[in-house]
C-alpha cells in the first residue's frame, strides 16, 4: 500500500530511552553496576528461546510480515483524514461538472492501491452498495493482515517471561552443581536472576508495548479507509459536495 509517511515518531524514542534510564539508574542509585545487567548467556537464553517459541506458533508469511512491520513503531504511516476528505469534496464537485467519467485521470495518477480501486469502481458506474461491499472486503482483509503482524510481537510479550524463568532455573541448576567451587556460583547466580530481568523487560517494555502500537496504527489507518467509503459511495450516490463534507467531518473528531 503506498502510503505517505510522517517523520520519526519521538514519543517512541523518547519512550525507550526514558524506560532504559530509569531502570539502569535505579540499578545505579541502588549501588549496583551497570555490568552486572549486562550476561550474554542470559539474553542468548531469553532472546532465542523466545524469538524460537514464536517461530514454531507462527506461519512464516506472517513471521515476516511481523518483522517487517516494526518500522511503523518509529516511523508510523500516515493516515491524513483532513486532506483525504478534501479530496473527496474536490472529487465530488468535479463529478457534478464533467460526471463519474472525470475521474478516470485522477484514478491512472493514484498510487494508494485502496483509492485507486474505488475510483475505478466509480469512473466504470459500479452501483453504491456495490462499491461498499467490494472495499468492505479489502479493508477487512488488510486489517486481518496488520493484526496478525501485531500477533507476532504479542506471541513474544507471552513467551518472553517464562523463558526468563526458564533462564534462571538453569542458573540454579548450574550453582547448585557447583556448589563445592565457589568461583562459579557468583556467575551462575547472576544469569539466574538477570535472565528473569531479561524476559520480564524485553515483554514489558519491548514486544508488548510494539503489538499495542502496531494495533492502534492499525485501527487509525482501518478508520481513514472508512471514511473513504463513505466518501466514495456518497459520490456514487450523487451526494452534493457540501452534504458530504458535512458528514464526513465527523471522521475527524
Amino acid at each position: 500500500m503506498a502510503v505517505k509517511r510522517q517523520s520519526v515518531d519521538f514519543l517512541t524514542m523518547a519512550g525507550i530511552v526514558l524506560s532504559l534510564l530509569a531502570i539502569v539508574g535505579g540499578n545505579l542509585l541502588e549501588g549496583g553496576h551497570t555490568s552486572s545487567l549486562v550476561q550474554l548467556t542470559a539474553l542468548i537464553i531469553v532472546f532465542g528461546g523466545t524469538l524460537g517459541a514464536t517461530m514454531v506458533q507462527t506461519p512464516l508469511k506472517v513471521f515476516i510480515h511481523g518483522l517487517k512491520r516494526i518500522r511503523w513503531v518509529f516511523l508510523p504511516p500516515a493516515a491524513e483524514c483532513d486532506e483525504s476528505l478534501k479530496k473527496m469534496v474536490e472529487w465530488s464537485r468535479l463529478v457534478r461538472k464533467e460526471g463519474l467519467l472525470g475521474l478516470q485521470q485522477i484514478a491512472d495518477q493514484e498510487k494508494d492501491k485502496f483509492i485507486k480501486k474505488g475510483l475505478i469502481l466509480l469512473v466504470d458506474g459500479c452501483e453504491p452498495e456495490e462499491i461498499r461491499k467490494m472495499l468492505e472486503v479489502e479493508i477487512d482483509s488488510f486489517a486481518a493482515n496488520e493484526m496478525s503482524g501485531a500477533k507476532v510481537y504479542e506471541a513474544m510479550g507471552g513467551y518472553s517471561p517464562t523463558i526468563g524463568i526458564i533462564g534462571a532455573v538453569m542458573g540454579l541448576i548450574h550453582v547448585m552443581n557447583n556448589l563445592s567451587d565457589p568461583s562459579a556460583l557468583g556467575p551462575g547466580i547472576a544469569v539466574a536472576f538477570v535472565a528473569t530481568i531479561y524476559g520480564v523487560g524485553l515483554s514489558n517494555l519491548f514486544f508488548l508495548p510494539i503489538a499495542n502500537k502496531l494495533k492502534t496504527l492499525t485501527n487509525h489507518l482501518v478508520h481513514h479507509r472508512e471514511m473513504l467509503i463513505d466518501g466514495m459511495v456518497a459520490i456514487a450516490e450523487g451526494e452534493n459536495p457540501r452534504s458530504l463534507e458535512s458528514k464526513l467531518e465527523g471522521y475527524l473528531t
